[in-house]
C-alpha cells in the first residue's frame, strides 16, 4: 500500500486504450523499494495492461560529465537485469526525457513517473504533463516524507524541520512490497531506436564536456549500493557518530552518490538500520532524514537555490558589508581547480574530489569556507564552489550538494561572532583541523589516492 501523500496526478487526461502502462523512470533508478515502479505494476494489473519502463538519456543535463554518466549507466544496466527477472521490458532512448515520451505515445495508455527536485527535473515533468494525451501520475519515492507534507514553506534550519518530519514519519516509514506483472512485456518487439546501455561506446557518443573523467574503482548500481549498506551496518555504524567527520577515516557509508542517482531508497536504508541498537544510529538517521530532506525543502521552496541570492538576508548582508576587507590570498577558478593554493589541506581535499569523485564531509565544509575567504567577492566564491562540486563530485548537482555549498555561506546556520571577510558567517581555519584531527593521516590517504590513480597534481584537470 502506497501512502496517498506520495501520489500526485500531473495530468487528469483520460487513460487511453493502448497496450502499455509506461513507467518513465528518471530519478528513482532502481527496482528495489521504488514506489513509482510498484504503483505502475499495480496500475498495469488493474487495467489489464503490460508494463514498459522507459528511460530518456540526454547529454544536455547541466554540469554532468563522463564520471556521472558512467556511474549512472552502470546503475541502469543493473536495473535492466533486475527488470528482466520480473518479465518487464526496459527501453532506453537517446533523447530529452520528456520529449522521448512522444515516441512512445502510440503505445501508452497511462504514464507513471518518479519525482525530481531540481529545476530541470521539475520542468521535464511539467512539459510532459502538457504534451501527454493520457493521464500522468507522479510518485514520490526518494524521500521519507513527501516534501509538501513535511512542510509548506522553506525551513530555516534542521531544528525547525526535524519536529515536522517526526510527526509524519510513522505514516511514511512503512514497508513497500514488490509486485509481479500479470502480463509480461520482456519479449515484446518494439519499433524504437533503442540504446544498448552496456555498449561502452555510448559515453563517446554523448556530447559531454570530458573534463571529469570516470572514477576508477567505483561501481554504480543498486546491487553495489546494497553491498555498501551492509558493509556500513556491519563495520562502521557503531562509530559513525564520533568518526564520521575524521578526514581520512573512511567511516562513512559511501551511499551519497547512490542516493543521488536513486540507486538506493532512503526508506530501504532507514528500515535496515532503524531496529539496530547502535551508538551511531541516531546521528546517521538524522543525516539521512533530517539533513537530506532539509536540503530538498530548500530546493523546492527556493527558486534561487543555485545562486548567492538564495542565502538568508543576514548572511548576504554581513558578507556584503565586508566586501572591501583585505584578503591575504586571492585565487581564481583555474588555480582552485588544479589545487594550487598555499594551503596543503585544501589542496588535498580538492585532489581527493577530482580523483575519487568524493570528499570527506568535514573537509568539504572547510573547502567551501576557504573558497569564500580567497575569492574577490562572495558571489564569485559561491559560483566557483558550486561549479567545482557539481563537476567533480559523483553526488554533485544534488539537493544536498546545493545546500552544502550554501551552508558554507550561512544557509541553515546562525550568525557567529563577527570577523574579517566572513562577517557573522561561521569561520573555519587549518588550526582547527590540526587541533581536532590527525591531518597527516588524511594527507597520506590522498597521496595514496594519487598513486592508485597514477596521476600527479599537475594532471588533475587534464
Amino acid at each position: 500500500m502506497i501512502p496517498l501523500g506520495r501520489i500526485k496526478v500531473l495530468s487528469e487526461k483520460e487513460i487511453q486504450d493502448r497496450p502499455y502502462i509506461v513507467y518513465w523512470m528518471q530519478a528513482s533508478q532502481r527496482t528495489y523499494m521504488n514506489h513509482a515502479l510498484e504503483y505502475a505494476i499495480g496500475a498495469a494489473n488493474e487495467l489489464g495492461k503490460k508494463l514498459l519502463v522507459y528511460f530518456g538519456l540526454t547529454d544536455g543535463y547541466p554540469e554532468a560529465d563522463r564520471r556521472h554518466y558512467s556511474f549512472m549507466l552502470q546503475g541502469l544496466a543493473d536495473v535492466r537485469r533486475s527488470l528482466m527477472k520480473r518479465g518487464i521490458r526496459m527501453v532506453v532512448l537517446k533523447v530529452r526525457p520528456d520529449e522521448g515520451l512522444d515516441k512512445l505515445r502510440y503505445l501508452t495508455s497511462m504514464i507513471v513517473t518518479d519525482r525530481g527536485y531540481l529545476r530541470i527535473q521539475r520542468e521535464w515533468r511539467l512539459n510532459a504533463a502538457e504534451r501527454a494525451d493520457c493521464r500522468l501520475v507522479e510518485i514520490e519515492s526518494d524521500v521519507m516524507v513527501p516534501v509538501e507534507i513535511a512542510s509548506s514553506k522553506e525551513e530555516f534550519s534542521a531544528a525547525t524541520i526535524r519536529r515536522k518530519l517526526e510527526r509524519e514519519m510513522s505514516e511514511y516509514s512503512v514497508p513497500l512490497y514488490e509486485g509481479e506483472c500479470n502480463l509480461k512485456s520482456l519479449d515484446d518487439k518494439l519499433d524504437l531506436d533503442e540504446l544498448d546501455i552496456t555498449d561502452e561506446s555510448i559515453l563517446d557518443s554523448l556530447n559531454l564536456p570530458g573534463i571529469a573523467r570516470e572514477v576508477q574503482g567505483v561501481t554504480g548500481g543498486q546491487e553495489r549500493a546494497l553491498e555498501l549498506l551492509e558493509e556500513f551496518v556491519e563495520g562502521k555504524l557503531d562509530t559513525y557518530g564520533e568518526g564520521r567527520n575524521e578526514p581520512g577515516s573512511g567511516n562513512t557509508s559511501g551511499l551519497s552518490p547512490y542516493l543521488h542517482f536513486g540507486q538506493i531508497s532512503p526508506l530501504q536504508i532507514y528500515m535496515r538500520i532503524y531496529d539496530i541498537k547502535s551508538p551511531g544510529k541516531a546521528k546517521f538517521l538524522d543525516e539521512l532524514v533530517v539533513r537530506r530532506e532539509l536540503a530538498i525543502n530548500y530546493l523546492y521552496y527556493n527558486t534561487d537555490y543555485d545562486s548567492f541570492s538564495s542565502l538568508p538576508k543576514w548572511a548576504s548582508e554581513t558578507l556584503e558589508r565586508h566586501l572591501q576587507d583585505e584578503r591575504e590570498y586571492i585565487y581564481g577558478m583555474k588555480e582552485l581547480e588544479a589545487g594550487l593554493t598555499h594551503d596543503t589541506y585544501w589542496n588535498a581535499a580538492q585532489t581527493e574530489m577530482v580523483l575519487t569523485g568524493k570528499m570527506d564531509g568535514y573537509m568539504r565544509m572547510y573547502w567551501g569556507k576557504k573558497i569564500l575567504e580567497w575569492s574577490r567577492t562572495p558571489e564569485e566564491a559561491f559560483r566557483i564552489a558550486l561549479e567545482l562540486n557539481n563537476r567533480y563530485s559523483l553526488d554533485g548537482r544534488d539537493p544536498s550538494s546545493f545546500a552544502g555549498v550554501a551552508w558554507c555561506f550561512g544557509k541553515h546556520d546562525r550568525p557567529w561572532g563577527e570577523r574579517s571577510i566572513f562577517g557573522n558567517v561561521r569561520y573555519m581555519n587549518d588550526k582547527g583541523l590540526k587541533r581536532k584531527f590527525d591531518m597527516e593521516r588524511y594527507l597520506e590517504k590522498v597521496e595514496n589516492d594519487k598513486r592508485v590513480h597514477g596521476i600527479g597534481k599537475e594532471e588533475h584537470t587534464s
